[in-house]
């Protein structure tokens, strides 16, 4: 079964996405932790998330996934920022798990010149300090494009991450079609090839959910401009043969392309069309 869904905003709450979600077609949806350009969060509201646990029963939803602030920065050489990022991903992943989400992801971080040694380091310690060892949810790194100094791009930096924290029974992979298209991961032409490079390095037991964007910009371009499926430069079909990869299409797929509601229904319409039951 394919598991698919956009990135929905919960300001109206969590039954409303969910609602949402279903009207057009999708089993599950992404969502931002919080006010994702600032650190304000709002607490639940147990009517509403009562309502979301039914919608998501009755019509077979999830899994879920959160996506923390890109205000998150655990590789900054500000020390501040560094801490209101272990405050806040070590209060959402509490917050999700007390709503049974079962992925929240983030982006690895920005070394902001001290060097990606430095920055990958940072993000080790940060994350041995808040990741506990009874926990629930899966805590995802994202795939990154390698734009300015994020760390990330490199399949080698998520391993080097995983294996330095001290618990990471729980923590693994996000992998975002627009980010490793951008980085220099080919794809396009060698999925196969990534794919198992990707189990090398850090190993597809790791892997858990798919950011499905198409790209705005170039092969190996380290530029982070997604674009709706199929109308970008990774094109339908190499994101169709991604999807229906034999390791890959059990995932959930989580789309974060341009548009409202009616446009991710007809992606959505779309991908089931050419998804191989």
């Amino acid at each position: 079964m394919l598991v698919i869904g956009p990135h929905i905003s919960i300001a109206k709450g969590f039954a409303r996405a969910a609602r949402d979600a279903v009207s057009i077609g999708a089993n599950t949806f992404q969502f931002f932790t919080r006010n994702p350009r600032g650190a304000s969060v709002k607490a639940f509201v147990q009517k509403d998330i009562d309502g979301f646990q039914n919608m998501r029963a009755e019509n077979g939803m999830g899994p879920f996934l959160a996506h923390c602030p890109y205000t998150m920065n655990l590789a900054s050489a500000k020390e501040d920022i560094v801490e209101l990022g272990k405050r806040m991903l070590s209060e959402d992943i509490a917050r999700m798990e007390s709503i049974g989400v079962e992925y929240i992801c983030f982006h690895p971080g920005s070394h902001t010149g001290m060097g990606e040694e430095k920055g990958i380091s940072q993000i080790v310690d940060a994350l041995s300090e808040v990741i506990k060892e009874d926990g629930s949810v899966w805590v995802l790194l994202e795939t990154m494009s390698g734009k300015g100094t994020e760390i990330g791009y490199k399949f080698e930096h998520l391993n080097e991450i995983i294996d330095r924290v001290d618990k990471n029974d729980r923590l693994g992979v996000c992998l975002d079609t627009c980010h490793v298209f951008a980085a220099g991961y080919d794809i396009v032409n060698d999925i196969d090839g990534v794919l198992e490079e990707f189990d090398r390095v850090i190993g597809l037991e790791r892997l858990k959910a798919i950011h499905f964007n198409d790209s705005m910009k170039e092969f190996s371009s380290k530029k982070d401009r997604h674009s709706n499926i199929g109308e970008g430069l990774i094109g339908l079909e190499a994101l169709v043969r991604i999807m229906n990869h034999e390791l890959l299409r059990e995932k959930p797929f989580f789309m974060e392309t341009p548009g409202e509601l009616d446009v991710h229904e007809k992606e959505i319409e779309l991908l089931r069309s050419r998804y191989e039951e």
